[in-house]
């Protein structure tokens, strides 16, 4: 039996509707990936992106960057939030996360903002809840939040870490209450494949259980009357693990899979955000 326009929420029809066109803009992404690629500088390799491909992706060195404590990244980002807000920096979005959100090469972001990036390597939910007065001065338009792996790969439940982003999510609405804030989903990772240096811990938190942590997330998301940005179809292979492609150890990401980031960011931000007046 077919199902009609009087069952079927509207709500669910722009939702998926929303997710075909970040999976149409994958696909258009990795056909031109080379071209994009040598734009931008950071690819070398002569080789079209191939999504079967078994070749071994090296790490990148990170350099001093990754030798800093917690409390130097703190410092820097709290020095960096001061002058957005001393300048009133307009058209300001804020990735607010972990590793994977420091690491966005700034070459990537979408060009028609200014950025303030206040991820840190490692952050947990609970991290990033205690400093997200930093930018409290800021006048962002958007807010983007990405939290949450490292808090499983630590042994947190489930249950402790969506409270934490329940807390997230209505500090962020009442500090800044023009901003829209948009709640990223958590990635999955490369499984069996996985080389980063936890391997065994997060192994031992399985793609699935990220799946069902994300759609209590969104739940979470709807109730507190702010946007999902649901990444984690973007990102798997057939297997629902981490594409090969796409990542340089299993949990961060290559320069290929911040391009898929950047289009759904993108084309996100053309669909569910308004720009503010």
């Amino acid at each position: 039996m077919s199902t009609s326009f009087k069952t079927f929420p509207i709500w669910a029809f722009f939702s998926l509707l929303t997710n075909g066109i970040l999976m149409l803009a994958v696909i258009l992404l990795i056909w031109q990936q080379q071209r994009l690629a040598a734009f931008f500088g950071i690819i070398t390799s002569p080789e079209p992106i191939n999504l079967n491909s078994d070749r071994q992706i090296v790490t990148p060195d990170l350099g001093r960057r990754h030798q800093l404590t917690y409390q130097q990244w703190v410092d820097i980002l709290k020095q960096e939030a001061k002058v957005a807000a001393d300048q009133r920096t307009r058209h300001l979005s804020i990735l607010a996360g972990d590793s994977l959100s420091l690491w966005f090469p700034p070459e990537l972001l979408p060009e028609d903002k200014n950025w303030l990036n206040q991820g840190i390597s490692g952050e947990t939910s609970n991290g990033l809840l205690k400093r997200l007065k930093i930018f409290d001065r800021t006048q962002p338009e958007v807010i983007f939040v990405m939290i949450g792996i490292n808090d499983l790969i630590e042994g947190m439940s489930d249950g402790v870490i969506l409270d934490n982003q329940r807390q997230i999510i209505s500090y962020l609405r009442k500090a800044h209450p023009k901003a829209q804030i948009v709640v990223q989903s958590i990635l999955p990772h490369g499984a069996e494949q996985a080389t980063w240096k936890g391997r065994d811990k997060l192994l031992a938190v399985g793609n699935s259980r990220i799946r069902e942590f994300n759609q209590q997330l969104q739940s979470i998301s709807t109730k507190k009357g702010v946007k999902y940005l649901d990444l984690y179809p973007l990102f798997t292979n057939k297997q629902g693990n981490l594409r090969r492609e796409f990542t340089t150890d299993g949990l961060h990401l290559s320069p290929e899979g911040y391009i898929v980031w950047r289009s759904a960011l993108q084309i996100y931000s053309e669909i569910e955000l308004k720009p503010q007046r």
